[in-house]
């Protein structure tokens, strides 16, 4: 059977621009994970680990002209976008080299014998280990910062675990750059190639999540795609951690003093959010609740005119664009649907941007218009009239798991009069980020960051961005009596690495 070639695609024209890899098989799948177990040992210095990142992030800047070339043929996002995400991604390897160095991330607890306690306390030291190779699967829409050297990446291999990257079919050429920078850090610091494995094909992917030397996986993509390798993660023989990010709505809720306050404002960094990136940021804003009335009356006005000014663009490829396209065209059929600004095919390459209005009260109970609750991938929003706050609260309680959450408050509001505690609560449980005043694109790269929530935004409690991404790719094990000779170097008495650590109740650094 002939090999299946992965072409490059420009997504400006829908041509194939070149042959960079062929789909792996099945046997190739395995060589790769073989590959990654076997360096496993060459992970276990942290000081080597640390080194690597480094190199690794000095690597990418060194061939970032080219990388940004290619990935800009490919993605179409624009050399300004891509330059400032490959910044972040070297930033981030940074960041977690920085982790390394530090060991907290081992959590180190020691407690002596204490036979005076109930029931007695033997000797016991805890720590956290690597879980093994990790499946990591690209996504679409960040060709650097959730691809071959993103955030799963970057945190696996801090943890300590080799990764098999499942390449994303949107940039192929980009992913094999990227990898050839990653293994040539790693040689440099004596560590096998092999522990960045990358493979193509759907069939890849499937195969990857089985292999049994697989021991955890992260992904980001579809909520489709995403729940069928949590299922098959969850249905191996030895299930494993999956930590996926599906999808997200991201709801904002604009209240009537605040759109009383600075309509125009909010109308206008809507629609800068709405559309950055031609509206594929996972945190994109999806549906917002805005008070019937004057006040949001002008809020849509200023929505209207910012996004009327909003030039059409490219998705990342033309089965998105496709998609987009249906699916404005479903919701926007509705009843008692309008669209301000109509989205939708703004060339044969390209999409325009827009939005749609609906009473609020179409969305507070279930039926048809469930769909304006779900994710459409691209530039286009709902925006619901609400009438009241119990109105708004309605829609609310209907919506499943978010990455983010916004409330928009007035100067009052914020300084604690009225409902904005309360409106904060009621976001928490939706969301895995609750913002105040501001806009949910634009992930930072810090160690409170949290990019996650309750599903389908993801399949784990965990965060995917920020320094305790580390902690998916460990376990605690505790060793109880062990002779002081026997024990890990992390667990010895006089603390010989130095490491932040809890003895016998205390915190010491």
């Amino acid at each position: 059977m002939a090999a299946t070639p992965v072409w490059s695609v420009d997504p400006r024209t829908g041509k194939r621009r070149e042959e960079v890899a062929v789909e792996a098989t099945a046997e190739e799948v395995d060589a790769a994970v073989r590959a990654a177990h076997a360096a496993r040992g060459a992970l276990a210095d942290r000081a080597v680990r640390s080194a690597f990142l480094r190199s690794a992030a000095a690597g990418l800047e060194a061939a970032g002209n080219g990388l940004i070339e290619t990935a800009d043929a490919e993605t179409a996002l624009g050399p300004v976008r891509l330059t400032g995400e490959l910044a972040r991604t070297a930033y981030q390897l940074r960041a977690f080299a920085d982790i390394v160095e530090e060991g907290a991330f081992l959590d180190v607890i020691i407690n002596h014998p204490d036979d005076t306690a109930t029931p007695p306390v033997p000797d016991l030291r805890r720590y956290k280990v690597p879980l093994g190779v990790v499946a990591v699967y690209s996504a679409s829409n960040f060709p650097f910062a959730f691809s071959v050297a993103g955030g799963d990446t970057a945190s696996a291999l801090a943890a300590g675990c080799p990764v098999v990257v499942k390449a994303h079919p949107d940039h192929p050429a980009l992913s094999e750059l990227v990898a050839k920078v990653l293994r040539r850090a790693a040689a440099g610091h004596g560590i096998p190639e092999g522990v960045v494995g990358l493979v193509h094909g759907f069939d890849a992917g499937v195969e990857l999540i089985r292999h049994p030397l697989v021991a955890a996986a992260g992904f980001t993509g579809s909520v489709r795609g995403g729940r069928a390798l949590f299922d098959a993660a969850a249905a191996r023989p030895v299930p494993i951690p999956f930590h996926g990010e599906l999808g997200s709505l991201n709801p904002v809720l604009v209240t009537e003093a605040a759109a009383a306050e600075r309509a125009e404002a909010i109308g206008a960094g809507l629609a800068g959010s709405m559309t950055l990136g031609t509206g594929q940021f996972c945190v994109k804003p999806g549906l917002v609740l805005v008070p019937s009335g004057a006040a949001g009356d002008g809020l849509v006005k200023s929505l209207t005119d910012a996004v009327s000014d909003t030039d059409a663009g490219v998705l990342l490829d033309h089965r998105m664009r496709e998609a987009f396209v249906a699916g404005v065209a479903e919701r926007a059929g509705l009843e008692d649907v309008r669209t301000p600004v109509t989205p939708g095919a703004g060339g044969e390459h390209t999409v325009s941007a827009g939005f749609l209005t609906v009473p609020a009260s179409r969305l507070a109970r279930e039926g048809a218009y469930d769909l304006l609750l779900e994710e459409c991938f691209g530039p286009v929003t709902v925006v619901a009239r609400y009438e009241d706050g119990s109105e708004a609260s309605a829609v609310l309680s209907r919506l499943p798991g978010n990455l983010t959450a916004t409330v928009h408050l007035s100067a009052e509001e914020a300084a604690g009069e009225g409902r904005g505690a309360e409106i904060l609560a009621e976001l928490t449980p939706l969301a895995g980020r609750v913002l105040v005043n501001g806009w949910p694109t634009g992930v930072a790269v810090a160690p409170a960051q949290h990019h996650g929530g309750p599903y389908p935004a993801t399949t784990s409690t965990s965060t995917s961005v920020g320094g305790t991404a580390i902690e998916r790719w460990l376990r605690p094990v505790t060793y109880q009596n062990a002779p002081e000779a026997l024990l890990p170097r992390e667990l010895r008495d006089g603390n010989p690495l130095g490491l932040p650590r809890r003895f016998n109740g205390v915190l010491e650094r």
